[in-house]
This record gives structure tokens, sequence and C-alpha cells, in this order.
């Protein structure tokens, strides 16, 4: 009997300083890293790397990226050491390419903290090699959707695609609460709408979730937090349901679901 394919996930980074908060979603990664099983590398497709076409990193060492500012000392000090995986980007750009999009590879690129935060709780130990691919905002869902599509074979090949954003992510309605906050109904029934349609497979439906899912442009302002979550519906196997993994929230609008499609 074959092994089953590495899931694809797709998980809410929040802010930076969830790496040393205690909070629920701080837990669930810490737990989720360990139940993967053996890695041969990871792909990391981050909200906060943003380039005109997919670009994915070849670096050997990829550095580890601090672009936040405010933030406690201690995250400035802190470092993700995984080593790269050049062969990686390569595969991933043939992978685009052979479906029709166009793709590049970038030699130096680092982690941003997007990837290595959630890294950091999942697999402290920074054994597995990590490559990190671009988004594209002005392209919308359907873009996002199809780079999944043509990453699906790596999960036949021991790489975990881990896509990270945030399930809400406006970040006005963060600024002055508490990290505990009450989670706003705006907030909650977004979040929900988003988890019955993955589960209940309406892939058209998330597609148009800005005109379909309530409060949609009040929790994404800008599409680049959400859009990770279709690369990794798109690379989940088809006619097969994705399923919410972690529900719970952040300075109360922050909504920090992820998600795992098999």
């Amino acid at each position: 009997m074959g092994t089953s394919p590495t899931p694809a996930l797709f998980v809410s980074h929040g802010a930076p300083s969830l790496v040393i908060e205690d909070v629920p979603a701080r837990s669930f990664l810490a737990r989720l890293g360990p139940s993967l099983g053996p890695l041969k590398a990871i792909l990391a497709v981050s909200a906060h790397w943003e380039t005109e076409s997919p670009t994915a990193s070849a670096a050997q060492l990829p550095a580890t990226i601090h672009d936040f500012g405010g933030f406690p000392a201690e995250l400035y000090a802190m470092r993700y050491p995984a080593p790269g995986a050049p062969w990686l980007a390569d595969r991933v750009a043939a992978l685009l390419e052979d479906a029709g999009l166009r793709a590049y590879v970038d030699p130096e690129r680092g982690l941003d903290h997007g990837a290595w935060v959630p890294l950091k709780l999942m697999l402290p130990e920074a054994a597995v090699p990590v490559t990190q691919l671009s988004i594209q905002p002005q392209l919308g869902p359907a873009h996002a959707h199809r780079v999944g599509q043509a990453l699906r074979p790596l999960r036949d090949e021991g790489v975990l695609v881990l896509a990270s954003g945030s399930a809400t992510h406006d970040l006005r309605a963060v600024f002055g609460h508490s990290l505990a906050a009450a989670t706003p109904d705006w907030v909650s029934r977004f979040a929900d709408w988003v988890a019955d349609a993955v589960e209940g497979g309406r892939t058209d439906a998330l597609l148009r979730y800005r005109d379909l899912a309530p409060n949609a442009r009040r929790n994404h302002p800008t599409e680049e937090h959400l859009l990770p979550l279709f690369t990794a519906l798109g690379a989940g196997t088809p006619g097969v349901p994705g399923k919410r993994i972690h529900a719970s929230t952040t300075y109360g609008a922050l909504a920090m679901d992820a998600y795992a499609f098999a």
C-alpha cells in the first residue's frame, strides 16, 4: 500500500508576537508540527511576499526577515535557521510553467514572518528544508487557486504546502484591543461562512467570497492575507472537501482559523 499524500495546509499567522503569546493558536501550531510525520521539504506560501508573477526562493540558507516594527525586542533576536531547498524552487517553477503560468526563481529571498513564525512553532528544530513562494494579490482568488492546482504533485513527493495568511485581517479593528478581546459578530460570521464553504466543498462560492460572504470586505479590506487559503485549496485532492482544524481569535478581530486539504 502506498502512503497518503502530505496534506496541504492553510494557517493564520496572526501578529508576529504569536510566537511568544499564550493563546490557543500558538498551542495549536505547536501540536500541529509533530503530527505531520516525516517531510522532505516545505513550500511556504506567505501573504507577506508579493510579486507580479509567482516566484520561488532558491536561497541556500534563507535569512530570517523581521518585516515588522514596534514589537518586543526578543522577536528581532529570533532566527529560523532552516536550510533552503533550491531544488524545490526549480521544481515549483517547472510545475507552474507546465500549467501555463509564468514563474521565476529568486536566488536570495529569505523567510518573512508569515513563514517563519508558524514554522518556529510547528517545527522549532528547523531541520526541514524550506523555500518560499510569493503571491499575486492583483490577480485574485482564481489565480491563487490555479497556482495551488499546479502544485498538487508536490504532496506526493513529501513536500508540505504550507499556506500562511489570516482568516480575517482588518487591522484597523485590532488596534487598541487586548489579546483576549471578545470576537465581534461580523468576524465570526465571516469565518464560519468560509468554514462552511470549505467543508461543504463549495469551491465556486469560495472563489466569489468577496460578493457572497458576509462582511467580506470588512474582514479583508485587501485580499493578500486570504489568498494563501486558495492556494492550499487548489493543492487539495479534487472532490475531497477541506477541514477546519482550528478556530480561535486574537485581539478580537483576527480569526486564527486553520484548514487541512487532504
